[in-house]
């Protein structure tokens, strides 16, 4: 199906929209015809990525602070005066440690950016999509929900409860006819998803190309996702296509059986 037009008219935020998966999220929505507001923490960032993809605006903005949510949606409704589509992307990885060692404030950063923040921007996105009888939320979560990941506890357990939102507010949000769903990136093949592999090289002591094959022996496929994927699936979702799915969890992995 091709995504020429498919949103035409309809208007999104995408958070910490200005590089890796939100960007592809962003430049996808754009070329499917909507307008598209991000936001991020990066000034830099966020200013290449308005520089360099036109159409697009944005606003500097942490997720983790009401606040600021706030005023990214005063940002976004100022200049596309509408609000159909929202993406959460926005998130960190956390503290790797065991959970005996994870510090108090790590956990607590890590659940209000990766779950709190998404809960703020639904929540000031919810009375307009209320009013107008029609919106699409799609939540980024991650394939580890499925798995599980040792060392990466705060990380995960946010990612649940991003699970656990997206259901409950596809029941609640349904009648007013806005759906809420969840996609679950597997191995981006990005800067952050090599480095995951490097990392995990140097922890181990071993080759970069060994450290890769022991990550896509778990995936059925083989494959590494590129970012412009889980921006494709959000078009789909937020088309004419997907108007009636809602409450749904779609992993774009090549199967994600187990990680390392």
């Amino acid at each position: 199906m091709s995504s020429d037009g498919v949103l035409a008219g309809q208007s999104a935020i995408v958070t910490a929209g200005a590089s890796g998966i939100g960007r592809a999220i962003a430049e996808c929505l754009i070329a499917a015809g909507a307008a598209v507001h991000i936001c991020d923490v990066s000034y830099e960032h966020l200013n290449t990525a308005k520089t360099s993809v036109s159409g697009l605006t944005g606003s500097l903005a942490d997720v983790s602070k009401p606040a600021e949510v706030e005023q990214l949606f005063d940002d976004a409704l100022a200049q596309m005066g509408g609000l159909d589509i929202l993406v959460n992307n926005a998130g960190i990885g956390g503290p790797r440690a065991e959970v005996a060692d994870i510090a108090y404030d790590e956990w607590d950063q890590t659940i209000a950016v990766n779950l709190n923040g998404m809960f703020y921007c639904i929540k000031n996105a919810a009375s307009k999509m209320v009013e107008q009888k029609s919106g699409c939320i799609i939540n980024i979560s991650t394939a580890s929900v499925r798995t599980g990941l040792p060392m990466r506890t705060a990380y995960v357990t946010a990612k649940q409860g991003v699970m656990g939102l997206t259901q409950n507010l596809a029941r609640e949000l349904g009648p007013s006819n806005i759906r809420c769903n969840a996609i679950l990136p597997g191995l981006i093949d990005n800067e952050r998803g090599r480095s995951i592999v490097s990392n995990y090289a140097r922890e181990n002591k071993t080759s970069t190309e060994k450290a890769e094959a022991d990550f896509l022996k778990y995936i059925s496929m083989k494959s590494w996702i590129n970012p412009s994927e889980i921006g494709d699936t959000v078009v789909f979702l937020a088309s004419n296509a997907g108007r009636h799915i809602s409450g749904q969890f779609l992993a774009v992995d090549g199967n994600f059986e187990w990680e390392a």
